[in-house]
């Protein structure tokens, strides 16, 4: 049991998180436009917060992670619900094939900084997105290691432009960036630390 399927349960219970999806999802919503009738894949999805905040503007919503017991509550969620367009699955881009199946937006939250090979990722991501589909990632700018701590093996966030930059290089075009939220944490040495993130949205070339 990793970390994710161990946070699992109590997830919902952080209103952070619940306000943070909530945040993105307008965003996303600002930013794309129209929603309606579109077909979407959340990729790290965990209990499908964001995935529940755009399922009522969308056609059907793909939500996929990789952590069993993410997806154990999300399954219990969307039987709880009895949404018909939310369809779980278990994915892991970095280990397996991506489905056949092509979407007009894909969109993840907070997990981009998790997945070592950030120019992979995107090129897979280009890849389940039909032409002109929509790409849309939420994470940490660039910081200084603070937000995980020591010993911690993930991205330290994200520099705009580089990733602007990897974008376009990657076969994407009208790339634009926003600042839906930031995450106030309590830090070991009891100050109150600011992380500001960002939505970038872009378009398959």
């Amino acid at each position: 049991m990793n970390e994710f399927d161990e946070k699992a349960r109590s997830w919902d219970e952080d209103p952070a998180k619940v306000e943070r999806a909530r945040k993105v999802a307008e965003a996303i919503r600002a930013q794309v436009g129209a929603l309606a009738g579109l077909s979407a894949l959340e990729y790290g999805c965990g209990t499908g917060l964001l995935g529940f905040a755009l399922q009522p503007h969308l056609g059907r919503v793909t939500l996929a992670d990789s952590s069993p017991g993410m997806l154990a509550v999300l399954e219990e969620k969307i039987a709880a619900s009895g949404l018909a367009n939310l369809v779980p699955l278990h994915l892991d881009l970095a280990a397996e094939p991506a489905p056949e199946a092509r979407y007009d937006l894909v969109c993840t939250l907070m997990t981009l900084h998790h997945i070592p090979d950030t120019d992979a990722i995107l090129e897979q991501f280009r890849g389940l997105l039909n032409p002109g589909g929509h790409l849309c990632i939420s994470d940490l700018d660039q910081e200084d290691g603070s937000f995980h701590g020591a010993g911690v093996e993930v991205h330290k966030g994200f520099d705009r432009e580089d990733l602007a930059a990897r974008l376009a290089r990657g076969g994407f075009g009208n790339i634009r960036f926003s600042s839906p939220f930031e995450i106030q944490r309590t830090s070991e040495k009891g100050a109150l630390e600011c992380f500001p993130a960002f939505l970038v949205v872009a378009v398959r070339i």
